[in-house]
């Protein structure tokens, strides 16, 4: 009952992390130290990727008109803009999922520890607040996600590379950021990040549970349900207080955020721990 309650916290986490530009591996670095879960190494690894997707299943339910083609009962059976919208998306994926299963294993072996992800949360919360700044007075060039060009999905993609290889970006912080520099509103940001996480979530989590196998013991397949349950019904309430707040305000608090969070990450384990 322990671990199931756990799994609940890590779900929770999962849910509010998975989408605001703060990098989940962050916090579940943290969370792992504080709140240990009493699993196998393998099932821990398996559970850390597989717990998205009940976060991925809530933007496939929230953003279901936009990003679904087909009608079987319309006239028009096969939505073409949203057609094009999934090559987009696959283009933009891309590269990271190149490196994902090239390199995977051997980033996660060396890469994977609390000075990168430190490093990166710092990084990348100096560069919010940078881009924010630049962008005070600019106009946003692409307010649709209609207006996305190829080359711009690809762009995007690039800069979602970098949260493949480095843990600790958020790969949600690093789309956006790319976004805005080259003249995307937050707005379609947010939401084209959104949908990037449909393709690389589900790959990776199907990566995962290959690598695993499917011989859950009970307790197992318990804390993974749990897990994505609740990381699914947080991520419904996460991604509408986004979505309304990045329309009235910018992406500086969260590039405050990941500063101290940064530096709390390296004050826990490279001085007190």
């Amino acid at each position: 009952m322990l671990e199931i309650l756990k799994a609940v916290v890590y779900g929770i986490v999962e849910g509010i992390t998975e989408w605001l530009p703060v990098s989940s591996t962050g916090h579940m670095i943290l969370l792992e130290k504080i709140m240990p879960m009493e699993v196998s190494e393998e099932f821990w690894g398996m559970f850390l990727v597989v717990v998205q997707l009940g976060a991925i299943l809530a933007v496939v339910l929230m953003f279901w008109n936009k990003i679904f083609p087909f009608h079987f009962y319309q006239r028009e059976k096969i939505d073409w803009d949203i057609m094009e919208l999934w090559g987009k998306i696959l283009v933009a994926c891309i590269p990271a999922g190149i490196v994902g299963v090239v390199f995977g294993d051997w980033l996660d072996e060396h890469l994977y520890n609390f000075w990168i992800v430190a490093v990166m949360l710092i990084t990348v919360g100096v560069v919010f607040l940078l881009v924010e700044n630049q962008n005070k007075n600019n106009k946003p060039l692409i307010r649709s996600t209609k207006d996305l060009t190829w080359q711009v999905a690809f762009i995007i993609g690039l800069f979602q590379l970098v949260a493949a290889v480095f843990p600790g970006t958020s790969r949600s912080g690093a789309t956006i950021i790319g976004a805005l520099m080259i003249g995307v509103s937050r707005t379609v940001a947010a939401e084209f990040t959104f949908y990037l996480a449909i393709p690389v979530m589900f790959g990776a989590s199907l990566l995962k549970l290959l690598g695993f196998g499917f011989a859950f013991t009970g307790q197992e397949l318990g804390i993974l349900l749990t897990g994505m349950a609740v990381s699914f019904l947080v991520s419904m309430v996460v991604i509408r207080f986004l979505m309304g707040y990045i329309r009235k305000h910018d992406f500086k608090a969260f590039g405050w955020y990941r500063i101290i969070l940064g530096a709390i990450v390296i004050v826990y384990f490279g001085v007190l721990a």
